[in-house]
């Protein structure tokens, strides 16, 4: 039964501020025109239909908590639960014997034969791959001394292995700083190749992304001796994932190295 508040009605000269009392059928606000807490709007009835308002009937186990979405009627599922009222596992889930968590994911299951295909179809599984040289993640005077030249570039493409000789992957390096190179050396900033191995990258090492900026440490005697137009990823190239913090760094090992000696 609306019941309206003459004194709010009164005290607005009598202009508005009519207010429902005792809203029915579950109804509640001003005027009565929306669905308690607890319940959800029926779309196909009107709000003064006895039946426009329906329990959110939310599942006391699969469900978090008992108040629904007022306009869908959705209950906050449990991680795993599903449907309207969370009365079910979602796809990849099982039931369990615990009310905390009713569904839990169902084990993957990894028959011989799958095993054996991953093995055959990894070529640069931990075991065979051993450490990963080239992907050192420190730089000190040592490194720096005993390479012949230091630079930061951007990798800003993979050209696959057509261009180099078998066994070999090209990349598009942008060098964008020089930081030390032999005196004969024609290493400048700009465009140059850069070929790794492929049982290398295959086993991710180094561990190259494009549009990455890298400082590469290496000797040009293994760009030579592999007779490829660019520089080579040999046995003792350090390839580290540039840190913006690097850069004074760079400059007070230079200073550092000048009186360094080292065999390369």
């Amino acid at each position: 039964m609306r019941l309206l508040s003459l004194k709010l009605y009164k005290l607005s000269g009598r202009a508005s501020g009519g207010v429902c009392l005792k809203c029915r059928h579950y109804t509640a606000g001003r005027h009565c025109h929306y669905c308690r807490e607890g319940y959800y709007r029926d779309p196909t009835k009107p709000i003064t239909h006895k039946k426009a308002c329906k329990p959110c009937d939310c599942h006391p186990v699969g469900a978090s908590g008992k108040t629904c979405n007022q306009t869908s009627g959705q209950c906050p599922c449990k991680d795993g639960v599903t449907g309207t009222t969370c009365n079910r596992c979602a796809k990849g889930y099982q039931q369990s014997r615990s009310h905390i968590a009713p569904c839990i994911r169902i084990p993957r299951v990894v028959t011989a034969v799958q095993a054996m295909e991953a093995v055959e179809g990894e070529p640069g599984r931990a075991d065979q791959c051993g450490r990963c040289r080239a992907g050192a993640r420190t730089l000190n005077l040592n490194k720096f001394c005993s390479r012949d030249y230091v630079i930061m570039g951007k990798v800003v493409g993979r050209e696959g292995g057509r261009d180099g000789p078998a066994g070999w992957t090209q990349w598009s390096l942008s060098v964008q700083a020089v930081y030390k190179r032999g005196p004969r050396s024609r290493l400048r900033r700009g465009a140059v190749p850069l070929f790794v191995r492929g049982k290398d990258l295959a086993c991710k090492c180094p561990k190259l992304k494009i549009n990455k900026s890298y400082l590469i440490l290496g000797l040009e005697k293994e760009g030579v001796s592999s007779g490829l137009p660019g520089l080579a990823v040999g046995e003792r190239t350090l390839i580290l994932e540039w840190r913006d913090d690097w850069h004074r760094r760079i400059r007070r090992l230079q200073r550092r190295a000048i009186n360094c000696h080292y065999n390369a």
